[in-house]
């Protein structure tokens, strides 16, 4: 999941000095002990926030969970809201570094903000893990305090790609995307292979800030697909299928992780999405059926925040819980606590937190979800699922 790529500016040279706000060094004291703050940026407010809010309420479940421990160190969320924009997770970056000095960051969301803000991160010495950030370049530059919890988006694409030649047994599969950061390289990728399937392809671009795709339906209805991927957000995918569906295109819809919101069938219209076919690497477990700790990080999830874990609100308290677990083991400062996640090794809700020497999360699973009126039900693996 990710935002569109602005102009890159300059980075800052920032000092990550203790992020530990020690009561013996005037900080702030808890039930007698330090505190230790935990930053979390992503789009709270915009209009693609309905993705970014469920890991933001996972990481604040896992840390309000181990604050209710009374530790001798606890931990407060402070969040940055980017709206997913690059020009504004710079500045938030570099006021979490040199103002707030917190100890780590998760985050930040989308793929487009992080291409902008990690550099900053990293030059600042700031460890932060992104929970659903699945642009495959961000692996690529070398950084030492950047990691992930989910696949990117080569696995993405392929898996969903997979599906669509397997699954769907589609031959001929229209990609569209909206040409940012995120939704163009996740389209390549579904295009690469599902053509190494044997589907035949076309293709064409969005401006996901416009509101009259026509020109992309007439295209879409003179190749006459079986299938019709989208790589972009569920806010423009909605009116796109809206769109298809006015136009008498009736081929099957198919998205990634952006698009995986309730809020794509309402932008949709009546039942336009319904049948939509979204994929994403990440596990969204309402029921419990994963395991026992992913039964219980759901009813505690429901219990809190009156609804059921949406997309990465498991992969949000992953993230949290890597930092508690740093913390947990006597690591405060930023330094200590990014050596912790070179190491750390335990079970989480959503996978195995481990991650790989370039930050990459050791697991690499991709399910699929159906749309059936305004819930999002699990198909299951992309490997494997079915769909009539």
């Amino acid at each position: 999941m990710r935002s569109r790529l602005i102009t890159v500016v300059g980075v800052v040279a920032a000092s990550a000095t203790l992020a530990l706000g020690a009561s013996a060094c005037g900080g702030n004291s808890k039930g007698g002990g330090d505190n230790v703050t935990i930053g979390f940026m992503g789009d709270l407010t915009g209009e693609n926030s309905g993705i970014v809010i469920p890991p933001k309420q996972g990481a604040q479940l896992a840390i309000d969970q181990y604050n209710a421990t009374n530790p001798k160190v606890k931990i407060t969320l402070k969040t940055y809201d980017s709206q997913g924009k690059g020009e504004q997770a710079v500045p938030l970056a570099k006021q979490a570094i040199t103002k707030d000095k917190i100890a780590g960051l998760i985050g930040p969301t989308f793929s487009g903000e992080s291409a902008q803000a990690d550099p900053v991160l990293e030059e600042g010495k700031l460890p932060n893990i992104s929970s659903s950030a699945t642009n495959a370049a961000l692996a690529t530059h070398g950084w030492k305090y950047w990691h992930r919890l989910i696949a990117n988006d080569n696995v993405q694409g392929a898996g969903i790609g997979e599906f669509i030649t397997n699954g769907l047994k589609a031959k001929k599969v229209f990609i569209v995307h909206d040409n940012s950061e995120y939704g163009k390289p996740l389209g390549e990728t579904v295009k690469a292979t599902v053509e190494k399937g044997g589907a035949q392809t076309s293709e064409d671009p969005i401006d996901p800030n416009g509101s009259d795709f026509s020109a992309t339906v007439n295209k879409v209805k003179a190749f006459g697909p079986d299938a019709i991927f989208f790589g972009g957000y569920y806010a423009a995918g909605g009116k796109l299928i809206k769109q298809l569906r006015e136009g008498g295109v009736k081929a099957r819809f198919l998205s990634g992780d952006g698009s995986l919101d309730q809020g794509l069938a309402k932008g949709a219209g009546g039942t336009n999405a319904e049948g939509s076919i979204i994929g994403c690497p990440c596990l969204i477990d309402p029921t419990g059926t994963a395991s026992a700790a992913s039964k219980k990080f759901a009813q505690d999830y429901k219990a809190k925040f009156n609804a059921d874990p949406a997309i990465y609100s498991a992969e949000g308290y992953d993230a949290a819980t890597a930092f508690i677990e740093a913390v947990k083991a006597g690591n405060t400062t930023p330094e200590k606590i990014n050596d912790f996640l070179t190491k750390v090794d335990k079970p989480g809700v959503s996978k195995q937190i481990k991650f790989q020497s370039n930050g990459e999360p050791t697991a690499t699973d991709v399910y699929v979800y159906e749309v059936k009126g305004n819930q999002l039900p699990l198909l299951g693996s992309a490997k494997n699922a079915t769909v009539k």
